[in-house]
């Protein structure tokens, strides 16, 4: 483990139309120690030839390809296993960073000794059109985000120093979730910073785009993952619909 390096997780899979930009994101951050391990979920497409132009370039990019597609779970938690750094960010194939991401999170974890934090983050369209912003709560604790998850993926920095190497468990979506929530179990708390440092992508088929989908896979987190009973998966789901609701 590396110290103050951060390895960057970013699971690929038909990402021809936006992995240039991601990595262009992550080469224009004001922190540069940092690697990127991109795991390719046997493409189809042509991205892999764009990932491997900037392999070439810049050796902190790596690409590992699986050799059958196994979800996005798998590939971000293969990427987890060989990271190198004390700190796992987190960034998806078509979403973006904005350039003082990584120094000014990794400031905020120091300065307020947090091993786990998150922050706002600005929303786009495919055609990169504006959507807004999406601004968390400044804090999150495993029962809050039960009711509903504040924690964008982009945005997520932990630090394996004090946590340990965490995995996503094995789900088809909503895995990075899972993953807040057994870190918050851990650690009971945390904060965030309420300025976008990321953008999000909202793509037409993507969960956070289909309701019906999404909440289907929420209350499989809360009977399959988190394994609650009947009683506290309804009272969650009912909070989860009304901040849903809420917040779109």
């Amino acid at each position: 483990m590396q110290n103050n390096l951060i390895s960057i997780i970013t699971p690929s899979y038909n990402s021809k139309r936006f992995i240039k930009a991601t990595i262009e994101s992550v080469l224009s951050q004001t922190y540069e120690n940092w690697e990127m391990i991109i795991v390719d979920d046997v493409s189809p497409d042509d991205s892999n030839e764009i990932i491997e132009e900037y392999c070439k370039q810049d050796s902190r990019i790596k690409l590992i390809k699986l050799e059958k597609n196994s979800g996005p779970a798998v590939a971000r938690n293969r990427a987890i296993e060989e990271a190198k750094g004390r700190y796992i960010a987190f960034l998806d194939a078509d979403d973006l960073w904005l350039p003082e991401k990584l120094e000014q999170q990794l400031s905020f974890m120091k300065e307020n000794n947090l091993s786990f934090t998150y922050s706002a983050y600005k929303l786009i369209d495919e055609k990169d059109s504006d959507l807004g912003v999406f601004i968390p709560p400044m804090q999150a604790s495993y029962s809050s985000i039960l009711k509903t998850n504040p924690i964008g993926c982009l945005t997520a920095i932990y630090d394996t120093k004090k946590l340990g190497k965490i995995y996503m468990p094995n789900i088809l979506k909503r895995q990075d979730y899972g993953l807040w929530l057994k870190i918050l179990k851990q650690i009971n708390t945390t904060k965030g910073i309420l300025e976008p440092l990321a953008i999000y992508r909202i793509r037409k088929n993507s969960v956070s785009s289909n309701k019906l989908k999404a909440a289907s896979y929420q209350w499989k987190i809360y009977r399959e993952v988190e394994k609650l009973n009947l009683f506290k998966s309804f009272y969650y789901f009912v909070n989860y619909i009304y901040y849903g609701l809420k917040k779109y």
